[in-house]
C-alpha cells in the first residue's frame, strides 16, 4: 500500500474548551493541559493528530503574554509532539476588544488584540513551533445592529479589518474571518464575500471556512434573501444540498485560507446574548446533515475538482459539547478517524 497522504496536517482546536463553558450552570471550563493530553493520545490506525489551534486569551493562553511566557507554553505544547497552527484572537467586547463597527474606540480595541495576537503568532513560528495557520477574526457585532445600516456599517467593519490585515502583516500574519450567521455582515455568503471584496487585501484578510457554519447559509437564517435550499426543503434530497453547498463553497472559495473539519444537525440556537448560531454535532451523529469527507472536498478542491493545496492544516471545530463528550478519549479518536479520510481523499504527500 502507498504512503498515506501527509498533507493537510490535521489538528484538534481548543477553543470547545473555553466556548460556552464557564457560566453560571454551566460546565466548567476544560483546561488546555487536558485538551493537549486527549489529543496527544487520539490514535487511529497508527496515525494521530498533528497539531493543536489555540485560544489566545485566558484561561488557556493569555494574548497579554511576553515573550517568555510564549516560550514555556511552546515548550509545553512540543513535550506532546505536537505543533500549533491558527488563533483566535479574543476580539470581542467583553475579551478586551470591541465591535469591528463600533465606536472609535471599540474598533481601536478590535485592533490592538489582532495586533498581540499577530506578535505572538510571529514568536512562535521563530520558536519552530507554528509552521502554519492564520488568526480567526469575526465582525463582533450582531445582525440586528448591523440591519440598520448594510452598507454603511459593512464598510466600517472592513475598515476595521483592513487595520487589523495591517497589524497582522507587520508580523507577517494573515487574518481569517469566519462567516456565521450571528455576526453582522458575515451572516451569509453573499455578504462575506461583499464583506472580503470591501476590505480588497486579498492574502492577508481572508475567509475560514468552518465546513457547518458555511452550511447554514443555504437556509438562509438572518438573511432569508440568500436563501438557497427551498422552503420545507426534504434533507433526503441530496442532490439539492450538494448544489446548494456548491454554490456557496464555490463563491467563498477563492478567499478561503483556513479550513474546519466541521458536522451540524441543521438546527440553530441562541444563548445568553449571543444571537441564533449553528449547533455543531459530534462527528458520528445520526442527524449529521453533511457528508463530511465529500463536502470537506468543495473547499479543499477547486471548481474542476483540483486539489488547491492551499490549506497546509486543517482544524476540527466542535464548539458547545458537554464537558462528559469533550472528555471522552473516544470523541478525539471519531474525529481523527473522520479527519483522516478527509486526507486520504483530498490530501497529497510531500
Amino acid at each position: 500500500m502507498a504512503d498515506p497522504n501527509n498533507y493537510p496536517k490535521l489538528h484538534n482546536a481548543a477553543w470547545p474548551g473555553v466556548v460556552g463553558k464557564g457560566g453560571e450552570g454551566g460546565d466548567p471550563i476544560v483546561p488546555l493541559d487536558t485538551l493537549l493530553e486527549l489529543t496527544s493520545k487520539a490514535e487511529v490506525d497508527g496515525q494521530k493528530f498533528d497539531g493543536i489551534d489555540l485560544w489566545l486569551a485566558d484561561p488557556h493562553l493569555s494574548i497579554d503574554s511576553d515573550r517568555d511566557q510564549v516560550k514555556r507554553m511552546v515548550d509545553h505544547i512540543a513535550s506532546y509532539g505536537l505543533k500549533v497552527g491558527s488563533f483566535v484572537a479574543p476580539i470581542w467586547g467583553g475579551a478586551g476588544g470591541g465591535s469591528a463597527m463600533g465606536s472609535a474606540d471599540d474598533r481601536k480595541r478590535f485592533v490592538s488584540q489582532v495586533r498581540k495576537a499577530a506578535a505572538i503568532g510571529e514568536q512562535m513560528r521563530e520558536f519552530g513551533i507554528r509552521p502554519t495557520g492564520g488568526i480567526r477574526i469575526d465582525s463582533s457585532t450582531g445582525v440586528a445592529d448591523w440591519d440598520k445600516d448594510p452598507v454603511g456599517n459593512t464598510k466600517i467593519i472592513a475598515e476595521t479589518f483592513r487595520e487589523a490585515g495591517k497589524a497582522a502583516q507587520d508580523h507577517g500574519e494573515f487574518l481569517v474571518a469566519e462567516g456565521e450567521i450571528c455576526w453582522g455582515g458575515m451572516q451569509s455568503w453573499r455578504e462575506n464575500v461583499r464583506l472580503l471584496e470591501e476590505v480588497g487585501m486579498p492574502g492577508i484578510v481572508g475567509y475560514q471556512a468552518d465546513m457547518a457554519h458555511s452550511m447554514l447559509f443555504t437556509l438562509g437564517y438572518n438573511a432569508e434573501q440568500d436563501r438557497l435550499l427551498p422552503e420545507g426543503y426534504d434533507w433526503q434530497d441530496r442532490a439539492v444540498l450538494d448544489a446548494a453547498y456548491k454554490k456557496v463553497a464555490d463563491a467563498l472559495r477563492p478567499w478561503t485560507y483556513d479550513f474546519h473539519v466541521a458536522q451540524n444537525d441543521g438546527t440553530v440556537f441562541g444563548s445568553g446574548d449571543h444571537e441564533k448560531t449553528g449547533r455543531h454535532v459530534q462527528v458520528t451523529d445520526p442527524n449529521g446533515k453533511l457528508d463530511v469527507t465529500k463536502h470537506a472536498g468543495y473547499w479543499l478542491r477547486d471548481d474542476a475538482g483540483n486539489l488547491t493545496k492551499k490549506m497546509r492544516h486543517i482544524a476540527w471545530d466542535g464548539c458547545m459539547f458537554p464537558n462528559s463528550v469533550m472528555t471522552a478519549q473516544q470523541t478525539w479518536n471519531d474525529v481523527l478517524g473522520a479527519m483522516i479520510k478527509v486526507r486520504d481523499a483530498h490530501g497529497w504527500r510531500e
